[in-house]
């Protein structure tokens, strides 16, 4: 194996193992445990994983940060480095490695442990990876990782070290995943506009550039070919609030049977980030396919009923409060039969053009709905979407092509002087 610094590392078939895994506790003191492939705690990430918890950060950030690190524990332990002796050679090189390695591929859950499994063919119709997507326009999921992807996962390893760094732990002296402090020469936000926002001066020396992408929404006559593709009244519920409310997809899964009042239209949440919760007016329809649902999938057949019953329910027994992963496959298999790869955010995307394009509707009151911190947040939705500017820009290009095929009016024919006849004819004088 060539030295942890040396040059000589083939980047080109360095391929993770599958060792070591993020475990689900469903302890609310340690939601999550990174633990090394002998099965135990890691524990630098202990630490961390708690001075996040300390700063009020979620469950599903201590699940997204624990993937970026056992990905980056990977790389140390495969190479035998150990955390606190990284380097920033190191760093580059798994920076490097993220850019050009390949995503591994893993089997679903029914084929671990079956080496004589293979996992079904796509359909035919499916787009190759990292393809446009013929129903909708969005780039299908590549084999590549995302920009996205390494730029949440640089953010992630630097905060990492700068905790560690403050804490003296170990014989850490550098942070591997340094700032690039050439990128902001002088004084920070000089010449600032007090009519502009302040933006980030500084970023990560390896941190990628991610390009700034539309929020994409579901066409109305889209929408509707979705909404008749759902096969349980639960399901087409949960599509109209979550197109109504604008609440994320993980949001309205918080709510409990009390919390759905028909009466005043409303629906409850508990909002992602500040754990607020917050009444959100929805549809009539929403509730109509509300109560089919319960009368005939959820009460009918024996779910749980109490007002501080969850208000989504599994449709088999045993009977469990239906989570975001359970939502998520209900809306894959959507996506299968249209063809298109449309996810549960779009849906939010959906509401909030709606609501934004409403000539009647305050930009304070979409604020307030959406749960937005800054208004400057919507512009993004004021703007034409890209179904808009391609449909504008094939009404300009008919246009044109029917001025082509209209006949071309004859020139006016050359008259006489109406003064010249006059005099000709002694109509007046010379």
């Amino acid at each position: 194996m060539p030295a942890a610094d040396g040059p000589a590392r083939d980047l080109k078939n360095l391929v993770l193992p599958e060792i070591g895994r993020l475990l689900e506790t469903g302890d609310q003191w340690e939601p999550y445990r990174l633990l090394d492939p002998a099965g135990d705690p890691v524990r630098p990430v202990t630490l961390y994983f708690k001075e996040l918890l300390a700063a009020d950060s979620p469950a599903t950030t201590l699940y997204s940060y624990g993937n970026d690190l056992l990905r980056w524990w990977r790389f140390l332990w495969i190479l035998r480095i150990e955390w606190d002796r990284a380097t920033r050679e190191n760093a580059r090189d798994f920076t490097l490695w993220m850019k050009q390695a390949d995503k591994p591929v893993r089997l679903h859950w029914r084929h671990r442990g079956k080496p004589w499994a293979t996992p079904p063919l796509p359909p035919a119709r499916k787009p190759a990876p990292g393809t446009p997507n013929p129903v909708t326009g969005k780039l299908s999921i590549g084999t590549k990782y995302a920009a996205s992807t390494r730029a949440h996962c640089e953010t992630v390893l630097r905060t990492f070290y700068d905790f560690h760094l403050e804490r003296n732990s170990g014989s850490l002296l550098v942070n591997p995943f340094p700032l690039d402090r050439s990128r902001s020469r002088g004084r920070p936000n000089a010449h600032h506009s007090p009519m502009d926002d302040f933006k980030p001066q500084r970023a990560g020396r390896y941190r990628p550039k991610v390009p700034e992408q539309a929020p994409r929404r579901i066409p109305d006559n889209k929408y509707t070919e979705v909404f008749a593709s759902l096969r349980y009244h639960r399901d087409r519920a949960l599509l109209a609030s979550w197109v109504s409310t604008g609440a994320r997809a993980e949001e309205l899964l918080t709510s409990k049977e009390r919390d759905a009042i028909p009466g005043q239209q409303l629906i409850g949440v508990i909002r992602k980030g500040t754990r607020v919760y917050q009444q959100l007016p929805a549809s009539p329809d929403a509730f109509v396919w509300l109560r089919l649902y319960q009368e005939e999938e959820a009460w009918g057949k024996g779910a749980p009923r109490g007002r501080n019953q969850p208000l989504w329910w599994t449709l088999r027994r045993p009977w469990r409060p239906l989570n975001y992963h359970a939502a998520y496959a209900m809306f894959k298999r959507v996506n299968e039969i249209l063809g298109a790869n449309w996810t549960l955010h779009d849906l939010r995307h959906t509401a909030s053009y709606r609501m934004t394009n409403d000539p009647e509707m305050s930009m304070a009151y979409v604020q307030h709905i959406l749960g937005h911190k800054y208004q400057s947040t919507l512009q993004k939705y004021i703007n034409p979407s890209r179904d808009e500017v391609i449909a504008a820009g094939i009404a300009h290009h008919a246009r044109q092509e029917r001025k082509k095929r209209e006949p071309t009016p004859a020139p006016p024919s050359p008259a006489y002087n109406p003064e010249s006849l006059a005099v000709l004819f002694g109509e007046t004088p010379a």
